[in-house]
């Protein structure tokens, strides 16, 4: 597949190195010299310099013959205007990062499809979710839906103490065999495990757990974790993310969130105060242990650090993991950063260029995809796919099936029925069918449902 990535920054980095990792034939197109050099000295894609908004860079970059164009500068009127060219430069399809609201809401004068935009992405809305969701089971370092939202894949982090420690996967089942789940990857040391029954669970595995949603607060019992309730929490940051969390906390209806955010400019802390009527806003650094201290950074159920400076949000929450604070989540963008963060102790880290690949990946992938996601901190994905009756995954129950090394199939949604798989399970056509695989597998595992 052909794909002209427009802007080089590291979310375009980022996709470059998936996609060409892919075997797709990938071009990016950059002004700047430095970030398009960084590309070429690591990835196998093709660069252009060139300007996003010039028909005749566009047409050097053979934008018209791209199957997928991709457009994620960081300036919005800039992804619009190399959409719209692209397209009517014989693009097949046109994805663009726009974040402003305008574009966005139900009742905007002039949408993305009137601009020849076929799918907008907002990454930074997309893990300002994810943090909001992960507010919602504190014992969790990862929470996707999936199935419609009647499945959860959580990932747990082991300690020491934890009572599932030494014991087989095999064992683990029937310790607790009146609950229904399934262990579908461990993250141990860097490495990154699709387990069979017989491993054995380690001290400071990151271990990732499918179950129907109702039934997670009981697995992750299982683990040694509690869930406790978070009401109360403090924000670090107030440009982007750390206002869009404030804003969708605030429209939760089925809670009254407590919630303190230090903004740096004074201006836009004052404008956010006005705005949030729901929240203490507060003119401060927030990466001043004093200041966090003394607003009582140590009373709070969780701490959230969404500043630019990705070191300052790491340390901001060890801090507060120091003062007991039950949940810390940190917003971090350097690939290396998110295995470390949560080795040494934070609960959980976020990434935007994560959050990008996976909006983006799902129509690279099209056909039967209907979702993918990157698992964080270790090399495996989730991918949830539709069977057809032709599909030679429907042929034989899951034990029969030659299934590729090193993917697993976790559940199996069928007529509005949820199943976690077993190896007498049969997936039949129009079943949405839940799994985890290395990246290795995944051509091998999607060409089993065409």
């Amino acid at each position: 597949m052909k794909i002209v990535i427009i802007g080089a920054g590291e979310i375009g980095y980022d996709l470059a190195n998936v996609l060409s990792s892919e075997k797709h034939d990938v071009t990016v197109l950059d002004r700047e010299k430095s970030v398009l050099s960084r590309v070429s000295d690591s990835i196998d894609a093709l660069t252009i310099e060139g300007n996003a908004t010039s028909v005749k860079d566009l047409v050097k970059a053979n934008v018209g013959q791209a199957d997928i164009l991709i457009s994620v500068t960081s300036i919005d009127e800039v992804n619009m205007i190399s959409g719209m060219i692209g397209k009517r430069l014989g693009a097949k399809m046109v994805i663009a990062r726009i974040r402003s609201d305008e574009f966005s809401d139900s009742d905007a004068p002039l949408t993305p499809s009137d601009l020849g935009i076929d799918v907008m992405i907002h990454p930074e809305l997309s893990a300002a979710h994810e943090i909001a969701q992960l507010l919602k089971r504190s014992s969790a370092s990862d929470v996707i839906n999936l199935a419609n939202d009647r499945m959860q894949l959580i990932g747990i982090r082991l300690e020491k103490n934890s009572p599932i420690i030494g014991k087989t996967l095999n064992e683990y089942a029937a310790l607790y065999s009146d609950l229904t789940f399934r262990v579908v990857a461990i993250g141990r040391r860097g490495r990154t495990i699709i387990p069979n029954g017989s491993i054995r669970m380690q001290p400071y595995d990151q271990v990732f757990m499918l179950a129907e949603t109702k039934n997670i607060n009981a697995v992750v019992q299982t683990t040694g974790k509690k869930e406790t309730e978070i009401n109360t929490l403090m924000i670090a940051g107030g440009s982007g993310m750390g206002a869009m969390i404030a804003r969708l906390l605030c429209a939760d209806k089925s809670k009254n969130w407590s919630i303190k955010l230090i903004e740096p400019d004074y201006d836009r802390a004052e404008s956010l105060a006005i705005e949030l009527k729901n929240v203490m806003v507060l003119h401060g650094n927030p990466t001043d242990p004093d200041l966090l201290a003394s607003e009582g950074i140590g009373e709070m159920d969780a701490f959230i650090a969404v500043t630019e400076d990705e070191e300052s949000n790491i340390i901001s929450c060890l801090l507060a993991k120091h003062l007991e604070v039950n949940k810390t989540v940190a917003l971090v963008s350097k690939p290396d950063f998110i295995p470390l963060a949560q080795t040494i102790g934070l609960d959980a880290v976020v990434n935007k260029k994560g959050a990008a690949s996976n909006e983006i990946h799902r129509y690279v992938r099209r056909g039967r995809v209907i979702s993918v996601t990157e698992l964080r901190g270790i090399k495996a994905e989730v991918i949830e796919l539709q069977a057809t009756e032709k599909s030679k995954i429907t042929k034989k129950p899951i034990r029969k099936l030659n299934l590729p090394e090193g993917c697993v199939i976790g559940g199996v949604l069928c007529n509005g029925t949820v199943e976690i798989a077993t190896g007498t399970t049969q997936i039949n056509g129009g079943d949405r069918v839940i799994i985890f695989c290395l990246p290795s597998a995944v051509d091998k595992i999607t060409n089993l449902f065409n």
